[in-house]
């Protein structure tokens, strides 16, 4: 039986609900609530102008209403007389097929009617910058290999350790917080959980995190690449899939010994075709996966300056080897290694499912394992596709990946190409200082 919002509000001296949606561009949209009227909005969902965020909408169109979905609200660690909680968008008492959490509903849906359940964890990266956004916080965060820096952490560790016992406090069983491999950037690990989960997690981190750094004057940023020569902010996903949701799987469908290179490594044949079907959408996935123009700056960095981007440029799969697209770390699971820190915590699990349910049902090929370390014999491999150079080229990939557009939805693939696209467009318009530093004179 679903929570009653009312009664939750007494039981924990709740005065307000946050009611959230996340639009197309990962934007988080909201309106608080008070407690008094919560019964209503439980039923019939708060109402928004939906053209007035990122959704493929006009003026015209009736109000959207976000309908709360009582079973995922979390009670503000840092605020308990506010309720967070994600919603599901409705017009006219239809679902909103291009809303990104709706999107994910139906796929997780779909796959559930074949068996699968699909599980994923997620690591998520930031930088904490100053507040103007220009530089990273910490003036003596300069190590030319800052990664694990322990002094760092300890400038720090206000902000770093209040999100991890705020997590601490909803559950979540944080297992890990490090500073990462630029300086200044920050990384934060959880439990894996259900991809619906996962993703209303995701979600609140982010706005969480955001929270925390302002009440400490920083501005936390999950931008691909916010400072030119660093590392940028990945997203890395690691998927299995179970026999059953929640408490109830027993079951790992993706661990046992399969065929070939994948069984090698722990993977069932179930599972050898989900990575099939990942690797065979790669590059139509990155349109998701990497959504900004910025994103493209950092699957295709030069080398930074610790020595790495740790970020993919190539289509390939290996095993415990972090230069390459897929890793298979153990049995029974692998990591997605293409994301950023811009992708929309629902889209990322719903093209995830879609293109893994896609292989399964074509008993897809992943492909050869590579074990070299691609950032040092790369070249050495000619017959990898690469990954998209830019935004443009991705948005083409996807436009082509006619399979992966109708998992994703017709509805929900056109509005998304189509926006992205006025995106690409007002980018292009723009002018750069480059331009004029390159061209004012010839």
């Amino acid at each position: 039986m679903a929570t009653d919002l009312a009664k939750f509000a007494a039981d924990n001296s709740i005065q307000y609900f946050m009611i959230s949606y996340t639009d197309l561009f990962g934007g988080q949209r909201a309106k608080l609530v008070p407690a008094r009227a919560i019964a209503g909005m439980q039923e019939d969902g708060a109402g928004f102008a939906g053209f007035a965020t990122w959704l493929d909408l006009t003026p015209a169109h009736p109000d959207m209403l976000a309908v709360p979905d009582p079973d995922a609200v979390i009670i503000l660690p840092w605020d308990k007389t506010i309720a967070w909680i994600p919603a599901n968008c409705v017009m006219e008492g239809e679902p909103v097929a291009q809303a990104p959490r709706n999107v994910l509903r139906r796929l997780i849906a779909e796959a559930a009617s074949e068996g699968m359940h699909v599980k994923t964890g997620i690591e998520a990266e930031f930088f904490l910058l100053t507040p103007a956004g220009d530089q990273i916080s910490d003036a003596f965060d300069t190590a030319a290999k800052p990664c694990y820096d322990q002094q760092a952490f300890m400038r720090r560790l206000d902000v770093i350790r209040e999100i991890s016992d705020y997590m601490l406090e909803l559950g979540w069983n944080p297992y890990q917080n490090d500073h990462e491999d630029a300086n200044g950037q920050w990384e934060m690990n959880w439990d894996y959980d259900d991809a619906l989960k996962t993703a209303d997690k995701h979600s609140f981190f982010k706005f969480m995190t955001k929270t925390v750094a302002e009440k400490h004057d920083y501005r936390a940023t999950f931008m691909p690449k916010p400072i030119e020569g660093l590392t940028g902010n990945g997203c890395h996903a690691h998927i299995s899939v179970w026999d059953a949701p929640g408490a109830a799987a027993k079951t790992n469908v993706f661990a046992g010994a399969g065929e070939g290179q994948t069984g090698e490594v722990g993977l069932s044949e179930r599972g050898k075709h989900f990575l099939g079907g990942i690797m065979k959408h790669a590059s139509a996935l990155a349109a998701i996966t990497n959504p900004t123009v910025n994103s493209y700056k950092r699957i295709n960095a030069p080398r930074t300056m610790s020595g790495a981007t740790w970020a993919p440029n190539t289509v390939t799969w290996t095993g415990n080897n972090r230069t390459h697209m897929v890793r298979v770390p153990g049995p029974g699971r692998f990591e997605l290694r293409l994301p950023d820190g811009a992708a929309n915590p629902y889209l990322l699990q719903a093209v995830i499912i879609a293109a893994g349910l896609s292989g399964v049902r074509s008993k897809a090929d992943p492909g050869r394992r590579h074990d070299i370390d691609m950032y040092a014999e790369g070249h050495t491999i000619t017959d990898a596709p690469r990954l998209p150079l830019n935004m443009l080229d991705a948005l083409r990939d996807y436009d082509k990946d006619a399979g992966l557009k109708t998992a994703m939805g017709d509805e929900f693939s056109a509005s998304y190409i189509k926006m992205k696209m006025q995106e690409w467009n007002d980018f292009t318009s723009h002018f750069s200082q480059w331009e004029k530093d390159n061209t004012l004179d010839i």
